[in-house]
């Protein structure tokens, strides 16, 4: 499917390559092979991020991340920031035993856009891919992919909210690459202390911006961050990380529950 013709119908023409994170079974949608399926409402709604302990997020969303999660960022050469929502285990804190998310927590773009994603072909053309082992994929859909040949209105709303994500996203890359270039990234990690033991427990490592570095740019780098949008973003990432005491204490009160 090509961004500038977005009512051309869904093929599967292109061969699907890589892997999508959290998509077990990523396909390219095409009417052809989807087009009795659709959406319906069931359980288990973010059952598919119940073993993520990191979700991606684009640079925009870290203002509103940050009141919930440490937002973090993976690695120093290819930095990309995440939420982390869970520690240790392979177990997400913000997916209840139903598969709810937990009540007035943020949701991230990258799970509200499940289990729809793009695979980008080129600069202007993209794929639209679903995870077909999605849950709430059926063949008696409420909301279907395709109203014969033509993808259905809330499949082109989909698309759209997929579309803008990636816009986001690249733009995100950018971000993260201008805190490379300003070697404002440095690697951290979370400790505890476990009752009656002498040595610190790693309960997380990750990489966050350096604040002394930050402070210690001119004021030409400083004005740039602001007018682009970047320094709020960095500022909402630091206050961030005061949610690892939180998180902490979300994981202690889930083990003394088993």
């Amino acid at each position: 499917m090509s961004d500038q013709s977005p009512d051309a119908p869904l093929t599967g023409e292109v061969k699907l390559e890589g892997s999508v994170y959290l998509y077990d079974q990523p396909e390219l949608l095409s009417w052809q092979t989807h087009g009795k399926l659709g959406i319906s409402q069931t359980a288990d709604r973010f059952g598919f991020a119940r073993n993520a302990r990191l979700v991606p997020l684009v640079f925009s969303e870290i203002p509103s991340a940050q009141k919930h999660f440490p937002v973090v960022f993976t690695e120093l050469d290819n930095p990309a920031p995440c939420a982390v929502v869970g520690v240790l285990e392979d177990r997400n804190l913000f997916v209840d035993a139903d598969g709810e998310w937990r009540d007035g927590a943020y949701v991230p773009g990258y799970l509200r856009r499940y289990p729809f994603a793009l695979a980008r072909r080129s600069e202007d053309q993209f794929s639209v891919v679903i995870d077909r082992s999605a849950a709430m994929i059926s063949d008696t859909p409420e909301l279907p992919f395709f109203d014969g040949e033509k993808a259905t209105e809330t499949t082109d709303q989909m698309v759209e909210f997929c579309r803008q994500y990636d816009a986001a996203n690249r733009e995100t890359k950018s971000f993260c690459q201008k805190l490379k270039a300003l070697d404002l990234l440095t690697p951290q990690q979370v400790t505890r202390q476990p009752e009656g033991t002498d040595e610190p427990e790693v309960m997380a490592q990750y990489t966050s911006v350096d604040t002394d570095k930050l402070q210690a740019l001119s004021e030409t780098d400083l004005a740039a961050l602001h007018q682009n949008g970047y320094l709020a973003s960095i500022y909402a990432h630091v206050f961030s990380l005061e949610n690892w005491n939180r998180l902490l204490e979300m994981h202690a009160a889930e083990e003394d529950q088993t």
